[in-house]
């Protein structure tokens, strides 16, 4: 004799079949309606939807004791939720919220049981009294709201996820390894470890991606700064990629170099020579085909990094950064890595390259000091003197902690404000004197 239950399965599926074209105009209009309402945004992608299939429902009424719950197919069907699947796709993992809040704005005329309907179409509505994003039995977030359709005889409930791309990819991944495989319940923990980590990869590619978004939205082939700031966006993010990988391989650990790759990309742009479309793309090209060789060459870095010969600097503040920072050179993990990659890149004379950048660090300070000069009277001689002060104790400020953080360039812009700030009111010489101490022990408390 044939058990209760899959009768009640047998009618519940004959239900749906005989409701098919119903539910087929029902999910139509629902779909013609949040593509209507969502498609000037430049956050969402599109709508798909499914009407839940006789294997699916099948599964469901087994594995969570439906017809127990119900009773009858038509409870059932009265019932289930998620009848309608619908989901809202956008781009990136942030966008979800913006939907969501768009969402929220539309669906602003309170109904009964914390459902909300909207002023376009009053037979739709969605339950916005439930916190979001909820918490999945896998113990990760989805944006998933219980909604109803309502219109004359006819009452149909829905389920509307909101998905970014790679969580759309990740929610096929969870459904079809965890959800529909019963067999992983042996190895549960480790099914479950490694699902974390594909998720975590994923919100990684997530960032990776939206990045790559804005950067190629913001794009002006036409402008020529523009093009200079991508190009060198793009060769930073090649080193920071190429490096971080080998230290990974060779050390067994990663440290964040981001900030000091875009210092030396800002560097090797500088010894290209003039600021000139042609010369960028020239220099681009040079450098690329340096990476390609790097890229498959060993490198170590446990090892020193030695000069052949005597460096001689050429005033006192190249004597003052390059003396301290051949003190900790091979002590300290990143000043070392910093001058590995900018040797290996540039090639040839380290003593050449180390004395080129402490003169380009040199010229990101004097050339702004010059600038804030340039139009006070003040003698020449006399500028050279209070430049001469100034950069005195900007290496000072420097060598007392000898941190690689000071040289990146938002705090290399950061300190240079700053000394704008204080010259703008010192239009002479006796300014100069009558405030100098005041601006030295300003710049003295300076800290990155």
């Amino acid at each position: 004799m044939k058990l209760e239950l899959f009768d009640f399965i047998d009618e519940s599926l004959a239900l749906i079949e005989k409701n098919s074209d119903m539910l087929n105009e029902v999910a139509g209009e629902l779909e013609r309606f949040f593509n209507n309402s969502f498609f000037i945004k430049d956050h969402f992608l599109n709508v798909n939807y499914r009407i839940k299939s006789p294997e699916s429902l099948r599964e469901k009424i087994l594995r969570y004791n439906f017809y127990l719950k119900y009773k009858t197919p038509e409870n059932l069907l009265h019932n289930l939720s998620d009848l309608i699947g619908f989901r809202i796709e956008c781009r990136f993992i942030e966008d979800e919220v913006k939907i969501y809040n768009d969402i929220v704005k539309l669906f602003s005329i309170k109904e009964e049981d914390g459902y909300y309907s909207n002023t376009l179409n009053s037979s739709i509505m969605l339950k916005l009294d439930d916190r979001q994003p909820q918490i999945q039995k896998n113990g990760f977030e989805i944006y998933k709201i219980d909604g109803k359709y309502k219109k004359d005889d006819i009452e149909v409930n829905f389920e509307l996820q909101i998905k970014s791309l790679v969580n759309v990819f990740w929610g096929e991944i969870d459904h079809r390894v965890l959800y529909k495989n019963f067999n992983y319940m042996l190895t549960e923990d480790f099914f479950r470890d490694i699902m974390s980590s594909i998720k975590d990869s994923l919100a990684m590619i997530d960032r990776q991606l939206m990045v790559v978004f804005n950067h190629l939205n913001g794009m002006d082939a036409s402008d020529a700064a523009n093009k200079k700031v991508q190009l060198k966006s793009l060769l930073s993010k090649i080193i920071h990629d190429i490096y971080i990988t080998k230290v990974r391989q060779e050390i067994g650990f990663v440290i964040d170099f981001k900030k000091s790759t875009d210092v030396i990309v800002n560097y090797i742009f500088m010894q290209g020579g003039p600021e000139e479309s042609k010369n960028y793309s020239e220099n681009f090209l040079r450098i690329l085909n340096r990476l390609n060789v790097i890229g498959n060459n060993d490198i170590s870095f446990n090892k020193y990094i030695d000069f052949d010969r005597e460096i001689f600097y050429n005033d006192d503040f190249t004597r003052k950064i390059g003396t301290n920072i051949l003190s900790v050179i091979n002590k300290d993990f990143r000043w070392n890595l910093f001058f590995k990659i900018i040797f290996e890149i540039e090639d040839g004379d380290n003593v050449h390259n180390f004395r080129g950048f402490l003169i380009y660090l040199r010229y990101l300070y004097h050339e702004s000091i010059m600038l804030c000069l340039s139009k006070k009277d003040i003698e020449d001689n006399k500028k050279e003197e209070i430049i001469h002060s100034i950069m005195d104790k900007i290496a000072d400020n420097f060598c007392r902690e000898i941190d690689i953080d000071f040289i990146n360039e938002c705090n290399v812009k950061k300190l240079n404000g700053k000394i704008q700030k204080l010259l703008i009111d010192i239009n002479t010489y006796n300014d100069w004197l009558k405030n100098r101490e005041f601006i030295l022990n300003e710049l003295t408390d300076y800290s990155i």
